[in-house]
């Protein structure tokens, strides 16, 4: 294992060693969990990943009728927030027609602006995608102070 010696804020001593180096996220993740069920003081850890890049996953083509849709749903949340907040202050008697209409008009409010916002685009960005941060490995850091009591607790696994 390698020690490395650069302060870590919060923490009782400045050097920290690696205690062991994963894969994925999920695998550090749980080793993480797992000294934490052990009584390991896990504040003393830290996550460390190498060989980071932002990956771009592409989840489909966007029209202007699926930008519609999107903007209609969030509409319809929207409305219906207004909605419920104005139904609190109007008499009882018209509280169902006016969260009605405040979630129509907001499907329609949020379906015009999701089309004209993409048509406006000229067909530019015609994709879904989501941005995520992945690393190649990802280091579980330790105190060199509590190295030994850490690998003690991961053994049990």
């Amino acid at each position: 294992m390698t020690d490395i010696y650069a302060p870590t804020p919060g923490h009782h001593t400045e050097s920290e060693t690696v205690l062991e180096s994963y894969r994925t996220y999920d695998a550090v993740e749980r080793a993480i969990d797992h000294l934490s069920d052990e009584g390991f003081p896990v504040e003393y850890l830290r996550v460390v990943g190498q060989g980071v890049t932002t990956v771009e996953h592409i989840e489909g083509r966007m029209t202007n009728g699926k930008a519609a849709l999107r903007g209609a749903a969030a509409g319809v949340w929207t409305g219906l927030l207004f909605g419920l907040l104005l139904a609190l202050l109007l008499p009882a008697t018209g509280m169902a027609t006016v969260i009605l209409a405040a979630v129509v008009f907001g499907a329609v409010w949020g379906g015009s602006l999701g089309f004209f916002t993409h048509w406006s685009t000229g067909g530019r960005r015609d994709f879904v995608s989501r941005k995520s941060i992945e690393a190649s490995r990802y280091d579980l850091m330790v105190d060199s102070e509590f190295v030994d009591q850490a690998r003690e607790k991961l053994a049990l696994r």
